[in-house]
């Protein structure tokens, strides 16, 4: 890479990084982490007391990639209503040899989609082969991403939706119709019964999804909750389910994990790292009936990949922004 500060901004990193790009990288970082390559710093998240905005930092370093960095944003439910992405973050990246800030990269769209990408490296080493439904819970701006992501990695053929608010259900359906896929708004209980891959993108602090309404066999990936108090299933479908995460000390903390922990009916060592099955080290799913649960929490190595993916390509094709500092 060339002297001076990269700027890659959200249009470029768009225009760059899709989501087998973002698959392959959030993928290998998983892997790193497992094997010890790679590892997160702890993250700082607060709410501010203003504008019910959360904001915070999550950083890390991969040795075996050497990318170093920190995501800095956070979540501001109010943007929607000014034509703005409630998540709002840019990614830093430094030279892991000298600590120089080499780039500046936009994080709203990157956020989008490592998270989505997160779920679909979940489906692609833990769901059924024959799975063919798919149930989305939550239909805010992400879940658009998720549905894309989650589509390619089965043959789906059709997708059961439930939203607290069902008037934002149409985004999904319109998706579902382009991908080709029989679209369903259904309740939540429904949801349970038909789908063999169950994704859920909210922001609850409630179960939506209760444990007798989930057959034998489901894989879910459980991508809302990154903060304490957060909840999005009922603790006791944690418990039954074969726990999988992105970090562990995030899973039992922050993640959707931490409830079932609280009560002592799970503790970490219940709970397998994603790379783990990545790099060979555990077999994943042991039968057809097992129920799997990903607790996707987010983690800042994600962030630092697909961003150091996306100067690395920015700086390639000579189409971003670079300064002196």
């Amino acid at each position: 890479m060339q002297d001076g500060l990269l700027i890659v901004g959200e249009d470029l990193c768009q225009q760059l990084v899709g989501r087998e790009q973002a698959f392959e990288a959030v993928q290998s970082v998983f892997g790193a982490m497992a094997s010890g390559g790679a590892w997160n710093f702890p993250v700082v998240r607060e709410a501010l007391g203003y504008a019910d905005a959360l904001y915070g930092f999550k950083s890390g370093f991969d040795r075996d990639g050497q990318v170093l960095g920190v995501k800095s944003g956070g979540y501001w439910p109010g943007n929607a209503d000014k034509g703005l992405t409630n998540h709002q973050s840019t990614v830093f990246l430094f030279d892991p040899d000298t600590g120089k800030l080499s780039a500046l990269v936009g994080g709203n769209y990157l956020t989008a989609v490592r998270t989505a990408a997160s779920s679909a490296v979940s489906i692609a080493h833990l769901a059924r082969k024959d799975a063919k439904v798919l149930g989305m819970v939550g239909a805010g701006h992400q879940s658009t991403f998720q549905l894309r992501a989650a589509a390619e990695q089965r043959d789906f053929e059709k997708v059961v939706a439930w939203n607290p608010h069902p008037d934002m259900l149409p985004r999904l359906a319109a998706v579902a119709d382009e991908l080709g896929l029989e679209f369903q708004a259904v309740s939540q209980q429904e949801l349970g019964a038909q789908a063999d891959v169950i994704i859920t993108i909210t922001s609850a602090f409630e179960p939506l999804l209760k444990k007798e309404w989930i057959k034998p066999g489901t894989h879910l990936a459980c991508m809302g909750t990154d903060t304490k108090g957060k909840m999005e299933v009922d603790p006791a479908l944690v418990t039954v389910a074969t726990v999988f995460t992105d970090e562990v000390a995030q899973s039992i903390t922050i993640g959707e994990a931490q409830h079932a922990v609280g009560a002592g009916d799970l503790s970490a060592e219940d709970i397998t790292q994603i790379g783990a099955v990545i790099n060979g080290e555990h077999v994943g799913r042991s039968s057809d009936a097992e129920i799997t649960l990903f607790d996707g929490t987010g983690v800042g190595l994600q962030d630092l990949a697909v961003a150091s993916v996306a100067a690395q390509l920015a700086d390639e094709a000579g189409l971003a922004q670079r300064i002196t500092l």
